[in-house]
């Protein structure tokens, strides 16, 4: 029986990942959102099929070990060793600053000192998988605000360690806290230092072994060997499993090995992590959420706002950028999953009443939910800020510029785009919502300005109306569409070429109004086969031809 159980967990976790998931994608609602909704519908509170939420949650835990492991190889020891005064000093200074200011308050509404240090400290950490997920799915893990988010977390994954020592500590099992504390933190730099050291004179020779084996089978059964024999490691030393996951994805970093490493693991970390999201969602008490919403409501509603407040003063005192730290107070406003833990944990050894506790893990549950809009407003409030504080787009002296071509982003495409446009000799305005690709650009003299094309005002400023054409070279869909639907109302005889990801979305932004679509796989395929062309024997003149040909049969007389 248990078996047939466990399958019909299994497969309704499935059942729920491929037909929820992708149903709120098609109306624009991220993955985060839709595992979580998912998990709500699987879980015990809501009528329909119910998952054993503590069979699944072990297994779902292992989403977060892969996601930090992943994140882990996008951060090399060198990179690691920029970040340390972010580590050291604004991940240090937000957990002690938010812990005394939430927990000051803890107890000025009536809660005793113990009780009181463990819900401040506990919710001064916030969801790193949330948190990551989000940086990941934006691809903004490896900008500015990224990095400092993520030198957060790792302090924040660094500080599990004394948190869990305190509370038996404060339970009374143990008078000895200081000595248990230094007990705690010398397992934990031998273990860090082991692994270090494992992973300099063991791992990469060991991979270089295995690679030779050229056996994909293997190669992938080393991958999931390393992240959990380190989890397992860091646990034991009474580390969160992902802060070793992360330790070594460091070890792989500078490796040759890091990008097939990356593609063995990213189906177990999407499906994991997927599962981990769910787990949560499944979590949530609906019931105790309805009858106590004011109160869940204001106490989520409370977090956020304080660590916002408190991340965004503590980053400007680091001197961080005040549109930068608008960002990272925003994406880490919420409390995080490591609250299921220790709040449980405090309940079991009656630091806090049942009650209590479920009403804190409904409220943390609540503010992961909101942490995607949330983020997004962070995002929204940055960009104002930037925009205003850059002063106008365009400067007058190009304010007369006509016959010039606006460019839409300036990423890896845009910055193509617009060499080709210099060797002509036709004049460009670039506008991006990078502000530290803007000012890249600017240092090396391209005419990019920070701005959002979707805006009519930023479009007249730009001369839209002076324009010979348009080029949409963003790679998130969502602001493509909206970005042609405001050119083409701004100028609607004006050319629009736009890049797609695949035929699906070439066919919605012709209908919104794009000029001519060009999909990324439909260029691909056309490079390669050129390549295959010419390594024939066929003449170049001849391949570059038959490119011309098919280009102009796709996209028409002016595609060649």
């Amino acid at each position: 029986m248990g078996g047939s159980e466990s399958l019909y967990d299994i497969l309704s976790l499935l059942l729920a990942t491929v037909v929820v998931v992708p149903l709120l994608g098609r109306f624009g609602i991220p993955s985060v959102l839709g595992y979580l909704a998912a998990g709500i519908v699987l879980g015990p509170y809501t009528p329909g099929p119910v998952v054993d939420v503590e069979a699944a949650r072990p297994l779902a835990e292992f989403g977060v070990v892969f996601l930090l492991f992943a994140i882990g190889m996008e951060l090399p020891l060198s990179r690691l060793k920029t970040m340390r005064r972010y580590i050291l000093g604004l991940g240090l200074a937000q957990v002690v600053v938010t812990a005394l200011v939430i927990g000051g308050l803890a107890h000025l509404l009536g809660l005793g000192g113990s009780a009181a240090l463990v819900v401040g400290t506990t919710l001064a950490f916030s969801s790193t998988a949330v948190v990551l997920a989000v940086l990941v799915e934006r691809s903004e893990a490896v900008t500015h605000h990224g990095r400092i988010t993520v030198a957060v977390l790792i302090f924040q994954d660094l500080a599990v360690v004394p948190v869990l020592v305190l509370l038996p500590l404060l339970a009374g099992e143990t008078r000895h806290i200081a000595e248990a504390l230094a007990l705690a933190g010398g397992k934990a730099a031998l273990a860090i230092g082991g692994i270090y050291l494992a992973g300099r004179f063991l791992v990469r020779p060991a991979y270089a072994f295995i690679a030779a084996s050229r056996s994909p089978e293997v190669f992938t059964a080393a991958n999931l060997l390393l992240v959990l024999t380190v989890a397992w490691l860091t646990e034991a030393a009474g580390m969160s499993m992902a802060l070793g996951a992360f330790l070594a994805g460091l070890l792989l970093a500078d490796s040759p090995y890091r990008h097939q490493v990356e593609s063995d693991i990213e189906p177990f970390r999407g499906l994991l992590l997927g599962l981990f999201f769910m787990t949560v969602g499944m979590s949530i008490d609906l019931p105790l959420v309805a009858a106590r919403l004011s109160l869940i409501l204001g106490l989520t509603a409370g977090i956020v706002v304080l660590k916002v407040v408190v991340i965004v003063g503590l980053c400007r005192i680091m001197r961080v950028g005040l549109a930068d730290g608008l960002r990272i107070g925003f994406l880490l406003g919420q409390a995080g999953e490591f609250a299921f833990v220790v709040f449980g944990r405090a309940a079991e050894l009656k630091l806090l009443d049942v009650a209590l506790s479920q009403a804190l893990l409904a409220s943390v549950a609540l503010s992961m939910v909101m942490m995607p809009p949330v983020a997004a407003l962070g995002r929204s409030l940055s960009g104002r800020l930037h925009q205003g504080r850059g002063g106008e787009p365009i400067p007058p002296e190009i304010r007369h510029l006509s016959g010039h071509v606006i460019i839409a982003g300036y990423g890896r495409v845009g910055r193509a785009i617009g060499r080709l446009l210099t060797e002509h000799g036709i004049g460009y305005i670039g506008l991006d919502l990078n502000s530290e690709r803007v000012a890249a650009a600017r240092e090396a003299g391209a005419p990019i300005y920070f701005g959002d094309v979707s805006k009519p005002g930023i479009l007249r400023s730009v001369g839209i109306d002076r324009a010979r054409a348009v080029v949409i070279t963003v790679n998130e869909a969502r602001q493509a569409e909206r970005a042609i639907a405001c050119i083409r109302q701004a100028a609607p005889h004006i050319a629009i070429t736009a890049r797609a990801r695949d035929r699906a979305q070439e066919k919605v932004l012709v209908e919104i109004g794009a000029t001519a679509v060009i999909p990324e796989t439909v260029e691909a395929s056309l490079q390669m086969g050129g390549s295959v062309l010419r390594s024939a024997g066929i003449a170049e003149d001849e391949v570059e031809r038959s490119l011309r040909r098919y280009r102009a049969e796709r996209y028409g007389a002016g595609g060649g």
